[in-house]
Formats: structure tokens, C-alpha cells, sequence
């Protein structure tokens, strides 16, 4: 290797512990030193060192992965170790996390099951000079009970409960950190405290995705997916009954509006945030439901300050031009792309021809823009109450030190360096509906602007308070959110009123029917079934190959990245074998050459962010699709969508919503 590559993982490892870990909130000194000093690119196949400081999991052999470095170093924080211990790890894997350890206490006994990778590890922890390291071939269920009692225990396999060999073997006030679950993809992490000969306490710290612990006292056998029907004469089956169309704008729409019927609320998926695709389609579906419908308003997974500029444009309303850009945070492209331009371009000039009270409104959902919506409650107060304007600065001000990153904040909390702003957001949105009467004789669309600010407010106070506690609890308080701002927009807009929503397929189908429920985990699709029932209709979003705007981490430079072809045993695979391009499914009554649709697949969903090196751990997840959704729709080869670049909007009015 040469000097130069060697200086580039040097610089990379650093910028990972900085960017991913002091960040994040891991704190000690000993984790963080030794995070910098451990190569992950040796604990690496060669074709996959260049990813070696992603924060991401990536592929060893044996079916086996090498955890991300955020998870590696909390797992160690947690253990709080002071630099002299005795330590057991169970799932050696590659080694990484042993050497991680082995910078940091006296002795390392690490348990493999696997053969192969158990020697590989003993060859790259003696090539890197690590002593202390000591691995086992065998069971580590069980332990190593001849080098115990240990200070403390770390299990990087997710089993279904805690092994009872692995508690005894702790020391009185030894620390025991493992991931448990029900389901074999996805597990709580615990850290059980040993204080005394029978007793133990334990703590739950974040959910997890770990590959499963088998042995005596976990898992049986390694996961294997159940044999599944003929994918032939299935893919033979869609061919026959799905409707087939050549293109987006010729696709004949008539049996899909039929379908959807008397429905309030339609669904709209993606399989992608940067797929052009899915987002004229969805533009082609909506054009059709305002049209021949009347549907009321459009609500996307936008923020709602963000989306309210594009109100203000498309329903021709008379606000002054904002000093902020929209959609300026990470990730721009996922609404500042020349697709959603043409959809509102196209609805200014439908609304145009009616009358103001009847023109179709866009709104955001989200939760994300906590500092812009303090900004707009302010604006609004000021107008209409500016002693109230007062106050409120006063209380939002507490959260004023994290305005450049709101995810500091819930750090804060976590650490317990900085009290709650709980009390003074909740307070702020309670006087603003208690004074619902005298401000809405203002302008009642301004009041349900700064009401749905300030529940924003509240709402994102919540998710980054939670979010480091484990991705189930933020997501269903993200999910939660959007549903009652959904819910608020029709209660607005009148009892007849009808919604539409673009939201991610992870969103917008139902999570029942999904791995998502064995996680506790519930989002907009599971809470609009059980709230409207038939009057709520899902349509999903796949594809099989092509390119996706997307980011390899969090906010960094979107990339046109290619779309790898579908994994065999998923969705998109049987579709992809159809040999259909493109197609629309309806599934609500599945004939029975169908049937076996229903038995559980993969499917591949695509955020802001794309990882096709660890695409089968990062990117799909189990699920039944007719459970799913109402209606799939589907495009066998798909582009990137095309983001608005600065020249394209030279000219452009003031208050134009993708300008400054």
C-alpha cells in the first residue's frame, strides 16, 4: 500500500470519529482514542476498503458483517471500561471490534462459531502486533468460562434472550451489553449490570440490526428463508392480470381512479427519494384525482414552512417573499427537482381558474425545520399579539444554542449537560389554541399556519430529545406527527375534503405488513387503515435497475449512483421476471393464481441514502405486498431525478418557492 493511501485512511478515520462520533455523542476518551487508532480497512475484503469509514456495516465472509463504527464504539462506551479489564466478546467476526478493545483493556477473549472466520481474525490481529487478544473457535453462547468471572461482556450477534452462561460469568458490578429480540432483524440493545450473585438489572439503549447469535442459548440455526413457490408460473400469473402501460403519459388511469374509487385519502409511495420516475407518475396520478375528483390538497414528507412557500405560489396567495431558501437542508434534491417543478408550475396554473376558497392547497408533513417554524410562530405573533411575541422568544430561547444542529440537542439531553425545553414548547402551543378565537378572526389560514409551526416546534423538541435513544421511538414519533398534521389539514379543509400524500413507500404502506412491526415500529399507512378504512387507498413504488440521485452518509454530496438489479426471493426480482416494463397491479382482490403473493418476500426501499456495497443488510426488509398496499406500481428501469440548478432559476420572482 502506498504512503498516500495510507495517509488517506489516516485522514478518513479521523473525520469518522469526529463526524460519527463525537457528533453523535460518544464520549469517552478511551473509545474515541482507539477508534482512531484501529485500521478498519484491515478488517476489510480489499474490494471493500474504500468504504472502510462509512458509517455503515459492510459484508465479511460467511454470510457475516462487520458492524457500523458508531454502533462498535457504543456498544464498547456502554461497558464503561477504565483501561485494565478482563473482557469477553462473543462474535469475533473480523476482529475490528477486538482490536478496538484491545487498545483499551488488559485482556481480550474473543468467541467465534464460524471456522473461517475465527482464524481469519487470529491472522489479522497478530499482523497488526495486537498481543492481548485471545480467540476462540467455538460456542459463544456459552462463553469462555475458564478465563472468567469477566468484567465485562459484549455480544455482537442478536439473540433471543439474554444466555444465562454469559450473565454468570460477570463480575458482581460487571456489565454485560447485548442485543435481544423476538425477530431474528431487529433486537433492543440491553446492557445487564450484575449487583449481586442472583441479581441483575437492565437497562434498554437503543434498537438494533444485528445478524443472529446461534447456539445452544440463542438462535438454533443460522436464518433461513422459507422455500417459496414457483417464481415462474407466479411471475407468469402477474404478467397476465397486472395492466401494462408504455410510458407515464400514456398510461390509461381510468381502472386505477376506479379502483380508488370514494377513497379520502390516496397514498401516494416510492421506492426512492431520487427516482424520476415515481415522482411523474405520482404528479400524473394527482393531476387525475384534482381533476376528475377533487381532491383538496396535496401533502407531501416535506417540512411545513418549506411547503408553505409552495402554497403560497400555487394557490396565488399575497405573502411577502421569504429570506430563507426551501428545502435548503439536506437533502435538497429530494423536493428542489425539476419534477416537483412541473407538478407546481402545472397546479398554480389549475388553481388559477378558481376561486380562491376552492384552490387546491400543498402542505408539509414533517417535522425537521424546528428553528424556521420558531421563526414563523414569531413572525405571526408579532402581527397579531406582540406581547404573546414576547413571551414566546423568551421560551423558544431555550433552544436557541442548537439552532446550527438540532440533533446537539438531544445529545445534551442524553448526557444530562442541558435541561429540557419540553415545558417551554408545550406551553407555547398550548396559549396559541387557547387563543384560537380572537387570532383566527385575523386570517384563519395564518392561525392554522403558526398552530401547525408550533405543534412542529413541540414535535421536533420530542423526536431530537428521543432519537438517540433508538430509532423506534423517533420514528413513531415522526410518523405520529405527520398523521395528526394529515389529520388537522382535513379537519381544516372540511369534512368532505379529500387528501393526497407523496411519502416514502416505507411511510405510506401499511407496517403490519410488515418486519416493522416485530420492531414495534408503525408509521402514516398503518394509522390511516385503522382511521379510514377502505377510504384510504395505498399505491406502492418499485423498481428493478437504473440510477438513483442519492448520498452514500448523511449530509453529504448527492451522487447519480447506479441501482443494482433486485435480489432473487424479492418483490422486485418476480416482477423484473414478469418480463412486463412497466405496470400497474391492483391488489385489494387478488385472484387465486395470486395467491402465493401473499407469502412474505423481500423489498428494497431507497432513502436519501444508497449503500449498493451492503444493499442486502442496508436497503431490504421482509414484507407482505398485497398487506402492504392497495395497488403496485411498477418500472423496470428507472433514471435519477433531475435537481434545479442555480442558473435554471435566473429571472424568477421573488416569491418564487424554489428561489432565494
Amino acid at each position: 500500500m502506498s504512503a498516500t493511501a495510507v495517509t488517506d485512511f489516516v485522514r478518513a478515520r479521523d473525520q469518522m470519529v469526529e463526524r460519527y462520533l463525537v457528533h453523535r455523542g460518544i464520549r469517552s476518551k478511551l473509545v474515541l482514542e482507539a477508534m482512531r487508532a484501529v485500521p478498519r480497512e484491515c478488517f476489510l475484503p480489499p474490494e471493500l476498503e474504500e468504504f472502510a469509514y462509512q458509517d455503515a456495516p459492510l459484508p465479511i465472509a460467511e454470510g457475516q458483517t462487520i458492524s457500523q463504527p458508531y454502533i462498535v464504539a457504543m456498544m464498547i462506551e456502554a461497558l464503561e471500561l477504565k483501561g485494565d479489564e478482563s473482557v469477553l466478546e462473543v462474535g469475533t467476526g473480523s476482529g475490528y471490534a477486538a482490536a478496538v478493545l484491545a487498545r483499551i483493556v488488559g485482556e481480550v477473549y474473543t468467541v467465534e462459531r464460524i471456522g473461517q472466520l475465527a482464524e481469519k481474525a487470529a491472522a489479522t490481529l497478530s499482523s497488526l502486533g495486537v498481543t492481548n487478544v485471545h480467540v476462540l473457535h467455538g460456542d459463544g453462547t456459552l462463553g469462555w468460562a475458564e478465563h472468567g468471572p469477566y468484567d465485562a461482556i459484549v455480544v455482537a450477534a442478536g439473540g433471543p434472550q439474554v444466555p444465562e452462561a454469559l450473565k454468570s460469568q460477570l463480575k458482581i458490578g460487571g456489565r454485560l451489553v447485548i442485543p435481544v429480540g423476538r425477530d431474528r432483524r431487529a433486537q433492543e440493545l440491553l446492557r445487564v449490570v450484575r449487583s449481586g450473585p442472583h441479581e441483575y438489572t437492565t437497562e434498554e439503549l437503543a434498537d438494533v440490526r444485528f445478524v443472529p447469535l446461534v447456539g445452544a442459548a440463542g438462535w438454533a440455526t443460522p436464518s433461513r428463508r422459507r422455500p417459496l413457490p414457483s417464481d415462474a408460473s407466479l411471475a407468469a400469473a402477474v404478467a397476465s392480470y397486472c395492466e401494462p402501460f408504455s410510458s407515464i403519459e400514456s398510461a390509461d388511469l381510468e381502472p386505477l381512479l376506479e379502483r380508488i374509487g370514494d377513497a379520502r385519502v390516496v397514498l401516494l409511495g416510492e421506492a426512492s427519494h431520487g427516482t424520476s420516475e415515481f415522482y411523474r407518475m405520482r404528479e400524473r396520478i394527482s393531476r387525475a384525482l384534482i381533476v376528475a375528483k377533487g381532491f383538496n390538497f396535496v401533502a407531501i414528507e416535506g417540512d411545513w414552512p418549506d411547503a408553505a412557500r409552495i402554497d403560497h405560489y400555487v394557490r396565488h396567495r399575497e405573502y411577502p417573499p421569504s429570506e430563507w431558501t426551501a428545502f435548503a437542508r439536506f437533502p435538497r434534491w429530494m423536493w428542489r427537482n425539476r419534477e416537483v417543478r412541473e407538478f407546481v408550475d402545472w397546479l398554480r396554473g389549475h388553481n388559477a381558474q378558481r376561486e380562491p376558497g376552492a384552490r387546491v392547497a400543498f402542505a408539509g408533513l414533517d417535522l425537521y425545520s424546528m428553528y424556521t417554524s420558531i421563526q414563523a410562530v414569531l413572525e405571526y405573533l408579532d402581527r397579531v399579539d406582540p406581547k404573546s411575541a414576547q413571551v414566546a422568544r423568551k421560551r423558544y430561547g431555550c433552544l436557541t444554542p442548537w439552532q446550527s444542529d438540532p440533533a446537539v440537542y438531544g445529545q445534551a439531553m442524553l448526557t444530562g449537560d442541558y435541561h429540557s425545553c419540553e415545558q417551554e414548547v408545550s406551553l407555547m402551543l398550548r396559549d396559541l389554541l387557547q387563543k384560537h378565537r380572537a387570532y383566527a378572526e385575523h386570517d384563519g389560514e395564518r392561525f392554522l399556519d403558526a398552530v401547525q409551526n408550533a405543534r412542529l416546534v413541540a414535535g421536533a423538541e420530542r423526536y431530537y430529545r428521543t432519537m438517540y435513544y433508538g430509532s423506534r421511538s423517533s420514528w413513531n414519533l415522526r410518523d405520529d406527527h405527520m398523521f395528526a398534521t394529515l389529520e388537522n389539514l382535513l379537519e381544516f379543509h372540511g369534512p368532505t375534503s379529500k387528501a393526497i400524500v407523496w411519502a416514502h413507500n416505507s411511510h405510506v404502506g401499511d407496517s403490519a405488513a410488515t418486519e416493522m412491526s416485530a420492531r414495534d415500529e408503525y408509521n402514516i399507512g398503518y394509522l390511516c387503515r385503522r382511521r379510514f378504512g377502505r377510504a384510504c387507498y395505498a399505491i406502492g413504488f418499485g423498481t428493478h435497475q437504473g440510477t438513483v440521485a442519492a448520498a452514500s452518509n448523511w449530509d453529504e454530496p448527492m451522487q447519480v449512483k447506479s441501482v443494482r438489479p433486485s435480489l432473487a426471493d424479492s418483490y422486485e426480482r418476480l416482477s423484473h421476471d414478469s418480463g412486463v416494463p412497466n405496470f400497474m397491479l391492483a391488489m385489494r382482490s387478488l385472484p387465486s393464481a395470486l395467491a402465493d403473493l401473499r407469502q412474505p418476500r423481500l423489498e428494497r426501499a431507497i432513502g436519501v441514502i444508497y449503500r449498493p456495497e451492503t444493499e442486502l443488510q442496508s436497503h431490504y426488509f421482509e414484507a407482505v405486498l398485497p398487506n402492504q398496499f392497495d395497488e403496485y406500481i411498477w418500472f423496470d428501469e428507472t433514471s435519477a431525478v433531475h435537481p434545479i440548478h442555480t442558473a435554471e432559476l435566473k429571472g424568477v420572482p421573488d416569491t418564487y418557492p424554489f428561489g432565494l
